[in-house]
C-alpha cells in the first residue's frame, strides 16, 4: 500500500516539479541579462545628471 501510495504523489507531483525546474533554469539566464541592462541603465542615468 505504501508503495501504490508513493508511486501515486510521484505521478502527480513528479511532472510539475519537473516542468518548474525546468522553468526556472530557462528563466534564470533571462533574469541574470535583465538585471544587467538594469544595472548599466543605472549607471547611465546618473552620469547623465
Amino acid at each position: 500500500m505504501v508503495t501504490e501510495e508513493m508511486v501515486g504523489l510521484i505521478g502527480n507531483f513528479g511532472f510539475p516539479v519537473a516542468v518548474s525546474i525546468y522553468l526556472l533554469v530557462r528563466l534564470e539566464g533571462k533574469l541574470e541579462t535583465l538585471t544587467e541592462s538594469i544595472h548599466s541603465l543605472s549607471e547611465v542615468l546618473i552620469r547623465n545628471r
